[in-house]
């Protein structure tokens, strides 16, 4: 169970303004003629009109008590739109400042691709892996892959064969007649 002082104090803070734009937010005035609702602007202009009808009828208290009420959300309102001013030029500010950091980057690195242009020994030379030359070794970061492995060698890596002697043929036997035997079983008819 609360206490009476907190929940008084709670209910006093939710009337303050807790920053926002405050500029769009709708207020609850409790005036002399009762409750006007709406933004600071119209807040304002509500009490003006209050305060000019008050001045018609010759209500001189009414009038000024008007124009007070109007004066307090006029307040409001200007010290709401100096804020949205100052975050408006802090942000240009902060924004010609990155744009001059951006353009200053731009610049040095233009300088040095100039500079890298002028002098070629300082320029960054590519890797260069001659893929035709040696094989895949363990070593060299290459994968062995099977269209390598049946690949026809290039010249450079072809092993010097000796050359083959001619061979010498055999002369050829003479063919021996075939032995034609009687006793040789005749095919059965």
């Amino acid at each position: 169970m609360r206490s009476s002082k907190s929940r008084s104090r709670a209910k006093n803070n939710r009337n303050r303004p807790s920053g926002g734009n405050v500029v769009n937010r709708v207020f609850d005035s409790s005036g002399p003629e009762g409750k006007v609702r709406g933004t600071p602007q119209q807040i304002i202009d509500k009490y003006n009109q209050l305060a000019r009808d008050a001045q018609l009828s010759n209500d001189r208290v009414a009038a000024e008590n008007f124009q007070q009420h109007a004066e307090h959300y006029l307040r409001l309102l200007s010290e709401a739109q100096r804020e949205i001013e100052a975050r408006r030029e802090e942000q240009e500010r902060q924004n010609r400042e990155r744009q001059a950091e951006r353009d200053r980057e731009r610049a040095e690195r233009q300088e040095r691709e100039a500079a890298r242009q002028a002098d070629p020994a300082e320029t960054p030379q590519p890797d260069v892996v001659d893929f035709g030359s040696e094989p895949a070794t363990p070593d060299s970061g290459l994968v062995e892959t099977p269209e390598n492995k049946g690949a026809e060698p290039a010249p450079a890596e072809r092993k010097a064969k000796p050359a083959r002697k001619p061979r010498a043929r055999k002369p050829k036997a003479e063919a021996a007649p075939a032995p034609d035997d009687g006793d040789a079983p005749e095919a059965a008819e």
